[in-house]
């Protein structure tokens, strides 16, 4: 079942192929023997998706199921769920027990999905490898001696290995689209505020928006239904319409206008990556879309605006983990200073203790409208970019990521090359875009991820587009050979 995806899943229940139980075993069978080598899940909830998945069988036996009833899902393990786990890859939080379901994690639930556990990340969603877990590297299906993106690279293996078909993740500044892209899947950051943000701890909170990954843009749409909508008890919820996401994937793509930035095809991207994009250009033409060049002028700017906002954010939300109330506390402390001063060294690891420093530093008296205020100025230049660009066309297309994955442990000591993976993702968290990553095809057997970028609250239409060029192609049918 490896290779069935929601839409596939629900036909075989519907047609009384198998019961959810008896998909929610296999998938949970596929995880026992596989998570070893792959490390994708930190925490497994068998008694929780069976409980869920015979509720399911009686939802379907009495004709009120819907697209996701008896579905089986994994968590991003930032997501809280009620009585399980949820340690955001930290040694911080590795005893803390959530005491309330996430908004998203509730709304699926009520959509009937089955939860099959917890996927490794990297420490408080910071990273673009998932090496930086205090559970270890997640390894890359394709090749595993290589990884699979991060910060929600866990969700991304466990879907492309087979051992989920559906899975949650957050997108900070690329860590839904980064990992999809490296490890063969579809994934989509919807616009900032689309999806609820309650329950999910928080690691830049201007930044942060939750996303599905799923086989194909048609998964996605029915995850994103699911997932979206207001939510009175998050402040950065937006109170907009919902569509039809399902509904509306049959747009097509004739008389579609496709920007084209001339800054993501320019030096720094793999010239392999780029004639695979530059193929799949040649198919969104052929299916009717008018291709044009746009620019984005401030791109490079993103970078370094980027982490000075995420760091400075990230400093102030971590410091609640004091050893006080929650979380890991060190031993014997003598005093209060020693008490804070040991939990937190302990409890983070190398990358996130960089990140608390910086921003830090960056917010400290006297450097706060040097760097924090300039960075949220460029913030607007990069949004205005897409603004004008978005005036011209009706969607942005390039390539998700400037390499293929990389070996474990190739950037571990060169923090700078590792954050310049994010080089075409970051821009959209900035502007509160959305953008979706879907497989566009393969260098030296490695998957290469596409980027469609679309205006506010228009997730409809860059899953018809994503549709459109799945339903002619089928790298998204690709698995790997293990």
């Amino acid at each position: 079942m490896s290779a069935r995806g929601i839409a596939e899943i629900r036909a075989g229940l519907d047609a009384g192929e198998f019961s959810s139980v008896e998909i929610a075993r296999d998938y949970l069978d596929r995880i026992e023997q596989a998570n070893p080598a792959l490390n994708c899940f930190v925490t497994t909830t068998p008694e929780i998706a069976l409980t869920q998945a015979k509720a399911a069988d009686a939802r379907l036996a009495a004709g009120d199921a819907g697209p996701l009833t008896g579905v089986p899902l994994a968590h991003k393990d930032l997501f809280c769920t009620d009585g399980v786990r949820t340690s955001c890859g930290s040694r911080m939080l590795d005893n803390f027990i959530a005491p309330y379901d996430a908004t998203v994690v509730a709304k699926l639930r009520d959509a009937g999905t089955v939860m099959l556990g917890k996927t490794n990340m990297d420490e408080f969603a910071m990273g673009s490898s998932n090496e930086n877990s205090h559970y270890g590297a997640v390894k890359n299906p394709w090749d595993h001696a290589r990884v699979p993106g991060g910060s929600s690279g866990g969700s991304a293996a466990a879907v492309a290995a087979g051992l989920a078909p559906a899975a949650t993740g957050t997108d900070t500044g690329g860590s839904i689209r980064q990992p999809a892209a490296l490890c063969g899947v579809t994934g989509i950051k919807p616009t900032y505020g689309r999806v609820s943000r309650y329950g999910m701890i928080a690691y830049a909170s201007s930044l942060d928006q939750g996303g599905p990954f799923a086989r194909s843009a048609r998964d996605c749409a029915l995850l994103l239904a699911a997932m979206a909508g207001f939510d009175p008890r998050d402040s950065t919820s937006a109170d907009a319409a919902l569509p039809d996401f399902a509904a509306e994937l049959e747009r097509g793509l004739d008389g579609i206008r496709i920007g084209l930035p001339r800054e993501y095809f320019a030096d720094g991207l793999d010239a392999r990556v780029a004639a695979v994009i530059e193929a799949a250009i040649d198919e969104f033409r052929r299916l009717g879309a008018e291709i044009s060049e746009v620019s984005l002028p401030n791109t490079g700017l993103s970078i370094p605006t980027y982490y000075v906002i995420a760091m400075a954010e990230c400093s102030s939300n971590l410091s609640r983990f004091d050893g006080v109330r929650f979380g890991h506390r060190c031993a014997d402390p003598v005093d209060l200073e020693d008490l804070y001063e040991r939990s937190r060294g302990e409890g983070f690891g190398d990358e996130v203790k960089r990140r608390i420093m910086i921003g830090t530093y960056a917010l400290s008296a006297g450097y706060y409208d040097a760097y924090y205020l300039k960075a949220q100025q460029l913030r607007r230049l990069i949004k205005d970019d897409f603004q004008q660009a978005l005036s011209d066309v009706d969607l942005i297309l390039g390539p998700t990521t400037p390499e293929i994955a990389f070996g474990i442990g190739a950037k571990s000591d060169d923090p700078v090359s590792m954050y310049l993976q994010d080089i075409y993702t970051i821009s959209l968290n900035l502007a509160g875009l959305p953008g979706l990553s879907l497989p566009a095809g393969f260098v030296d057997g490695l998957p290469v991820g596409l980027q469609l970028i679309g205006n506010y609250f228009d997730e409809a239409g860059i899953l018809a587009a994503a549709h459109a060029f799945q339903q002619a192609t089928d790298w998204h049918l690709r698995e790997p050979a293990a």
